[in-house]
């Protein structure tokens, strides 16, 4: 008798659209990534289309094709030209979003899509190749646009631009089969743009764990390259954006231009650079330092080297944009000082625990008080804050547990894992 064939496995394919991937330093390429590797882990076939130049500095380029950690990464040309103006940015998102729609359609069928908002439009490709493939979306909402926008004062509210945004965005959310959301606040802007109650999903972003122990500052080799033995520093590390303003904590630095024992570090990149280190020319204020991205494999140096992390929302980005620096201050065990909103997202963490302390903008006097009180306390009792900050990400935002839980969301939305099994 001739021996029955076994049925073959079905081939599970996740399809990533993000304009941003690993090895660039921006915070959304690097959750992609986490997610991609976890889902290859998983058995999954994962395939990303993303960007050959980087998010924020074009002129950085990356290999075409690669397999890292066990991801496909094909990476276009001409899909990014930097953030230094809108027309630009626009100009790479639609470039982006015509070459992955391509991809998308002439490669093996994905049993699920998953995109993000970098770029907005690349919810349109995602769309587009899920109509021709039949294949399932799972939104992941980073921001919210053109609520930035808007905020911002980029784009008038009543504009033809801002209607065929708001109407792309009722139509991925409509269509997706899951969308994940960072915080309440979000999850309430986005319901009020489409019913889709039920599909739903809050899950904040995770720390880089496994990047991110805490090293001590004396055998900390980018605190002593610096200098800053001694000093008390207050750093604020990662995308200087408009929508995290810096002014007060700028204007801090300058009550104390006198306090030779603090300085005020500002790690990173992005548009709002350039007035950091602008205000500290015009005030030749010898306290603040600017200094580029860190790579990600040193961030525990150079995130550990701070004694005090800032973190920073505009008081109408609540539920727009997410304060993902919180998560890798408290990483590392490091108090935070925020200064921005409340409620928001960061002032319900700051609540959970004595784990640092929340300004409103405007308030430099206040920030100013707060360090000089800090050059007089005993570093105990920083180091006791930022252990209870470790202790929360521990037991709230781990790694472990939410990029499970969002693989988990992606795999129920395929129809591989019951509902019942999925994190909450």
């Amino acid at each position: 008798m001739r021996r029955a064939k076994r049925p073959m496995r079905a081939i599970k394919r996740i399809l990533i659209i993000s304009q941003v991937y690993v090895p660039d330093p921006a915070s959304v390429g690097q959750h992609m990534a986490d997610a991609a590797e976890e889902l290859a882990r998983r058995g999954f076939r994962v395939r990303v289309v993303t960007s050959a130049r980087g998010y924020d500095d074009p002129s950085i380029r990356y290999a075409r094709r690669e397999a890292r950690h066990g991801v496909r990464v094909v990476r276009v040309p001409w899909a990014s030209f930097g953030k230094g103006s809108l027309l630009w940015r626009l100009v790479g998102g639609v470039s982006f979003l015509l070459q992955a729609m391509v991809h998308g359609i002439f490669t093996a069928r994905p049993s699920a899509i998953l995109v993000t908002t970098a770029p907005p439009m690349g919810a349109l490709a995602a769309m587009v190749v899920s109509i021709v493939r039949r294949a399932p979306i799972v939104h992941w909402v980073m921001d919210l646009n053109p609520d930035q926008a808007v905020a911002l004062g980029h784009v008038e509210r009543g504009s033809v631009l801002v209607a065929l945004m708001e109407a792309l965005n009722r139509s991925i959310l409509g269509r997706a089969t899951t969308v994940v959301v960072l915080d309440r606040f979000m999850e309430a802007r986005v319901t009020t743009k489409s019913a889709i109650a039920g599909k739903i999903v809050v899950l904040p972003p995770w720390p880089h764990e496994n990047f991110l122990t805490t090293v001590d500052h004396d055998v900390n080799p980018f605190r002593k390259g610096q200098g800053w033995d001694g000093k008390l520093v207050i750093m604020y590390s990662g995308n200087h954006s408009p929508s995290n303003p810096l002014r007060t904590v700028l204007e801090a630095a300058a009550i104390l231009r006198e306090e030779t024992g603090v300085v005020f570090a500002f790690l990173g990149g992005g548009i709002g650079k350039a007035e950091v280190e602008e205000f500290a020319r015009q005030y030749s204020l010898r306290n603040v330092v600017s200094l580029p991205y860190q790579p990600l494999d040193h961030a525990k140096y150079s995130l550990s080297a701070a004694d005090v992390h800032i973190v920073t929302l505009g008081s109408d980005m609540v539920g727009i944009v997410h304060p993902c620096k919180i998560y890798g201050a408290l990483a590392v065990a490091r108090p935070v000082i925020f200064v921005g909103p409340a409620p928001s997202h960061a002032s319900d963490i700051l609540a959970m625990d004595s784990i640092g302390w929340h300004f409103e903008h405007g308030d430099s006097e206040g920030v100013a008080r707060l360090v000089r009180s800090l050059l007089q306390a005993e570093p105990s009792k920083l180091r006791e804050m930022g252990e209870r900050g470790k202790q929360l990400v521990e037991t709230h935002f781990s790694k472990v547990l939410l990029c499970s839980a969002f693989c988990d969301h992606v795999e129920h939305a395929i129809g591989s894992k019951d509902v019942s099994e999925v994190r909450p």
